[in-house]
C-alpha cells in the first residue's frame, strides 16, 4: 500500500477494510513506510509494521 493511501483511510468518513498479510487489521497512523496497527480480533495488540503488507479490500456497506 502507498503511504499516501493509508493516510486517506485513515482520514476516511468510511470504514475501509484493510489486512496485513490476510489478517483484518484497523489502521491507526502512518510515518512514511510503518503503520500503527492493530488487528480487528486483538484490538489491545497494537504493532508497527511495513505497509507494503497493508491490503486495501473495500469499504464496509453500512
Amino acid at each position: 500500500m502507498e503511504p499516501n493511501r493509508a493516510k486517506e483511510i485513515i482520514d476516511a468518513d468510511v470504514f475501509v477494510n484493510v489486512t496485513y498479510h490476510g489478517i483484518p487489521v484497523y489502521l491507526q497512523a502512518v510515518q512514511e513506510d510503518v503503520a500503527k496497527i492493530f488487528p480487528l480480533d486483538a484490538m489491545n495488540h497494537v504493532q508497527e509494521v511495513d505497509i507494503e503488507g497493508l491490503s486495501e479490500t473495500g469499504p464496509i456497506i453500512l
